[in-house]
């Protein structure tokens, strides 16, 4: 089996720390392809960046996931998921879809954490999106930069550490979502210090993606996600542009 990771964002350590994180809950055999974007924001903080990438995961999609039996987000505002699952015929999974659908399913409430003071209701319109906002105990947007994970390791896994325990002792949280894929693998390096599990959101999309290729589901071929139905665009790459063609 073969995952195809893809991380829009400009930053390779991001993309590693991703790989890292597949690999730790990858089943044995599975390979693993790794892709980071080559154009669009160094890093995802608004919504018009998240915008401008949404192309880029298409584009790398369009490149990459020839041969791949599953697609795996590696962007913590999910870019481009159902875009994805129009255009391909393979289980295209979220991280934070995942980690919202994990966490629902060892606690009755959730405790979402992530970087950026900005993108609280972004993280809140999504949980809405996939009809588990009412599962969200609170949101906490730490003012830290994906870049500073890897700056200053130490200084950020304490304020990570201190966000969640926030979660759970200001807003009840029973489970707690790590929600950047600059903090893949940060779950379980902090677990033993939390008394609530803590989700890796690459981890539980890693997992998901291997259950959903073993279900063998078939694509709808009907509705919104079916194939687009052939229309033609232009000013994409050559790849992207046989995708929207597609007819089935």
């Amino acid at each position: 089996m073969k995952l195809l990771l893809v991380n829009p964002n400009m930053m390779q350590a991001v993309t590693d720390a991703v790989l890292a994180a597949a690999r730790a809950r990858a089943a044995p055999g599975t390979e693993l392809l790794a892709v980071t974007g080559d154009f669009g924001p160094r890093v995802i903080g608004s919504r018009a960046e998240n915008a401008l990438a949404q192309h880029g995961v298409l584009e790398l999609v369009a490149r990459h996931a020839d041969g791949c039996d599953a697609v795996v987000l590696g962007v913590s505002l999910d870019t481009g998921l159902w875009a994805c699952r129009e255009l391909l015929d393979m289980p295209v999974i979220g991280m934070t879809e995942a980690g919202l659908l994990a966490g629902a399913t060892v606690a009755p409430r959730i405790g979402l954490l992530t970087y950026g003071a900005r993108m609280g209701p972004l993280y809140r319109e999504l949980a809405d999106c996939y009809g588990l906002a009412s599962r969200l105990a609170g949101i906490e947007a730490l003012d830290v930069t994906p870049q500073q994970t890897f700056d200053v390791p130490d200084a950020v896994r304490e304020a990570v550490l201190a966000g969640a325990r926030r979660l759970v002792e200001r807003d009840g949280a029973e489970a707690v979502l790590l929600a950047g894929a600059a903090m893949a693998s940060m779950a379980e390096a902090l677990q033993p210090e939390m008394d609530v599990p803590l989700l890796d959101g690459v981890g539980c999309a890693v997992a998901l993606a291997l259950a959903m290729v073993s279900l063998r589901l078939p694509k709808a071929r009907v509705g919104s996600v079916a194939p687009t139905g052939g229309r033609a665009v232009a000013g994409v790459s050559p790849a992207l542009a046989g995708l929207f063609g597609r007819t089935a």
